[in-house]
């Protein structure tokens, strides 16, 4: 007699997983949560009276080849904070605060006790961003990836509102650009990173330069830095107009995804000290410094737009609450064959 676990499903694996991450995932439930664990589907209870217009926001993305790191290293308890960071810190860029989070993790063969550490630290990430796991996905599907690999992806949805939202429409010349520091990589340029250093460089995780503070892959697996608490907390305070969380495409591609027409930006690369990582993979792999500048986040993870006047009150209350941050350039007037991001010296 032939079984699902003959054919490299183990169900009973997939019960134990879930026994395990109980007591995760309940640890990050808001009073909002009307469900448990085992349902169909995850029940939120949406206050809508702590809204005079309430608008659900919503985002989804993954780890990205990040993920290859963690296999090198065989450490996968940080991952979890990187899905949430890219999900969450996307919605939040919009003014929105993040309620719930649901993640879908995809392997060949279930390690129970490997999916648990993910699953730890995607709940650390939620804590983090003040959001409930209230949900996933756990898939177990024989030869279709390597094995003791997997992958994820995670799905967040906020609320803002109405005319709370920050799309950047009020934008103007004269405005300033301030960046709040990465803690790295975060999650963006790994399969440009890997070339260079494995590749090319024939560096292992294990190895060390004299430039960084640890191991290739230690540096590497820094979790992504989450901004959705802080935001929530500075455009309270603050006339803030437009929000880029800096992921894939870097500066140059990011921040004008929150310009208006008839504006550009004016970046100084020395307003900010970009982290040793970013010099060792530009000089490693000879990279150009505008593809640097268009694949990295360079040392910046989120990118304000604020009147002058606001300046100094948003560097200090971001202070406060761990964010480091620069005036790193300002807005002008853009014409028509004007590239939307200037970088100088």
């Amino acid at each position: 007699m032939t079984t699902y676990r003959d054919a490299g499903v183990d169900i009973d694996a997939g019960d134990e997983f879930v026994d395990r991450i109980t007591p995760l995932v309940r640890s990050t439930f808001r009073p909002e949560v009307l469900t448990n664990l085992g349902g169909f589907g995850g029940l939120f209870g949406l206050q809508a009276g702590k809204y005079k217009e309430p608008v659900l926001v919503s985002g989804t993305d993954g780890v990205g080849t990040k993920l290859k790191i963690a296999f090198m290293m065989e450490k996968h308890d940080s991952v979890g904070i990187d899905l949430v960071a890219m999900c969450v810190n996307d919605i939040a860029v919009s003014g929105a605060e993040p309620l719930f989070f649901l993640d879908y993790f995809a392997t060949g063969k279930l390690c129970v006790s490997k999916a648990q550490e993910v699953v730890a630290g995607i709940a650390e990430g939620c804590r983090q961003a003040g959001c409930a796991l209230i949900g996933g996905e756990t898939a177990e599907m024989p030869s279709f990836y390597p094995v003791g690999e997997y992958d994820l992806a995670g799905f967040a949805v906020g609320v803002v509102d109405r005319s709370k939202i920050i799309d950047g429409r009020n934008i103007v010349p004269g405005d300033v650009v301030l960046g709040l520091a990465s803690s790295g990589l975060h999650s963006n340029g790994y399969s440009l990173a890997r070339r260079v250093l494995f590749d090319q460089a024939k560096l292992t995780a294990v190895s060390r330069l004299s430039e960084l503070a640890g191991s290739i892959g230690e540096i590497l697996l820094t979790p992504t830095r989450i901004y959705a608490k802080q935001i929530l907390a500075l455009i309270e305070q603050f006339p803030i107009k437009g929000i880029a969380h800096i992921t894939g495409g870097g500066i140059t591609e990011n921040l004008p995804r929150v310009f208006p027409k008839g504006v550009r930006a004016r970046i100084t690369r020395k307003a900010w000290p970009v982290p040793p990582i970013f010099d060792v993979i530009g000089r490693l792999g000879q990279v150009d410094r505008d593809e640097m500048y268009r694949v990295f986040n360079m040392g910046i993870g989120l990118i304000l737009v604020v009147p002058p006047d606001s300046v100094s009150g948003v560097l200090d209350r971001a202070a406060m609450l761990g964010d480091r941050g620069w005036p790193i350039g300002e807005i002008v007037e853009a014409k028509d064959s004007e590239s939307e991001v200037d970088y100088a010296d």
